[in-house]
């Protein structure tokens, strides 16, 4: 039986109560299914409203059908293969090949048809994270629907009310579904203009998200609430992760959100921002301020909005340090200050492939070149045009340029410094720090405390004014 065959018997087996025939369940539309984890070009629309549409960083938008007036995507649920990372396959549960899902893209007062087919080893389902619609279509299991047996498909089918950004994801098993990567981004576009949505040139969309994969393997912990070693955009760790590649002047947006288990301190170097959404919809403009970080709490999204008016590559990362790193030993000692000298050649003749680390910091673990386990990352990495970059995990860089042409997401390459507007090394004489200065005093003007003797007096307090002693 091949793919087609499989979806369109399972199909049938089983239909949330939509109010859908058997005969427009006869030939569902075709899911689109995904391996590569490259950065898809935007999907423009090509019937109904039209819209600027998002660009999903190391993913893409699933297509659409048109059914009599409504917009009908398919889901698949499924076992999937994600490259977190060249060097680095991961063994997740998503949809349609991919973990996350593809984005769906709709318009304001849209009926939309979601058919839903699960081919995962249980039951499961899918919320609307943040839409309003039928209580029956939420998707928590046992509270809104049966789960969707193993082998059937359900649909789901509303009307998207209001714009904004939103996710999806299940809502049973939710703690091990969620864990091996079941998610994904939904864009809702206004229809008509609206006084708190501004036109933007480029509109990006991700989804944090962690896994706790232990080295050498390639399933996560699913069991594991806070001690996580992969911090992800889009289930993609740096160097994975795609930049974002803008013109210089364009106005741009960063939808993100949240389903790890900590919160995220998201940093933008070179430029500033508003918040100007949330999983609530559009914020009102005279709530909005100026920020350079914002805080995004689990299962939240928020829209960043700024004008990208300087040039260059500028980082753009969660600003919890272990957050922009790749698997660490978090058990292993810090040996900042130990002295290894005459340690180390004792210990190489009973381990012979035994190095020094971390004894001045780690920074030289940006050179290393050591054997990994299968299916693992380095803890720092990258290279830049200046040398080791040095980080992992939720870290990748907004590219500006003048020359980007409009609609154009490829990558420009690194930024060429004008001259002059580098940091340099200085070479001429420094002054001498007054530290260094006080330490040449003559020790024969220094009391000496062992041979000095000292006088020391005590006096006990008197009584205060609330008669205390």
């Amino acid at each position: 039986m091949n793919r087609r065959e499989f979806i369109s018997g399972a199909a049938l087996g089983a239909v949330a109560a939509a109010g859908v025939s058997k005969v427009a369940l006869a030939a569902l539309p075709e899911p689109e299914i995904r391996i590569s984890a490259e950065t898809a070009p935007p999907r423009s629309p090509d019937r109904g409203q039209p819209y600027n549409p998002v660009v999903t960083l190391n993913g893409w938008t699933a297509p659409s059908r048109m059914n009599h007036g409504v917009k009908e995507f398919h889901l698949v649920a499924e076992p999937v293969e994600r490259e977190i990372a060249p060097g680095m396959v991961a063994r997740l549960w998503g949809y349609n090949g991919q973990s996350p899902g593809p984005t769906i893209e709709v318009v304001e007062g849209d009926r939309v048809r979601l058919f839903v087919t699960n081919r995962l080893p249980e039951p499961t389902t899918i919320h609307w994270h943040g839409q309003r619609l039928p209580n029956g279509m939420d998707g928590v299991a046992g509270v809104n629907q049966k789960a969707i047996p193993v082998g059937k498909t359900f649909v789901y089918e509303f009307v998207a009310r209001r714009p904004g950004t939103f996710m999806y994801h299940p809502h049973a098993d939710e703690m091990v579904q969620m864990a091996m990567g079941m998610m994904g981004f939904w864009v809702t576009h206004p229809r008509q203009k609206h006084d708190w949505i501004e036109d933007v040139n480029r509109d990006f969309c991700f989804l944090l998200n962690a896994y706790d994969i232990d080295p050498g393997s390639v399933v996560p912990r699913v069991n594991e609430m806070l001690d996580f070693n992969l911090w992800n955009f889009n289930s993609r760790a740096f160097p994975g992760i795609d930049s974002m590649n803008v013109r210089l002047g364009d106005r741009v947006r960063i939808r993100i959100g949240n389903l790890t288990m900590t919160n995220h301190p998201i940093h933008l170097h070179g430029h500033e921002f508003e918040v100007t959404g949330t999983d609530g919809g559009p914020t009102p403009p005279g709530s909005r301020w100026p920020e350079v970080t914002s805080d995004i709490a689990v299962g939240q999204m928020r829209q960043l909005e700024f004008l990208a008016d300087s040039e260059g590559d500028w980082a753009f990362h969660c600003h919890k340090s272990h957050h922009a790193m790749n698997p660490m030993g978090h058990d292993v000692p810090t040996m900042i200050g130990v002295d290894h000298r005459g340690l180390v050649g004792r210990i190489q003749r009973l381990v012979p492939d035994y190095m020094v680390m971390g004894e001045r910091g780690m920074n030289d673990m940006k050179d290393m070149h050591m054997m990994l386990p299968e299916e693992t990352l380095a803890m720092m990495a990258g290279f830049g045009p200046h040398g080791p970059i040095g980080m992992g995990g939720m870290f990748t860089t907004l590219k500006v340029r003048s020359d980007q042409k409009p609609g154009d997401y490829s990558d420009p390459g690194w930024y060429e410094q004008p001259a002059g507007t580098q940091a340099y090394e200085w070479t001429g004489e420094l002054p001498e720090p007054q530290r260094f200065a006080s330490e040449r005093l003559n020790r024969s003007e220094v009391p000496d405390l062992h041979r000095t003797a000292l006088e020391v007096q005590v006096r006990k307090p008197g009584v205060g004014t609330h008669g205390h002693r």
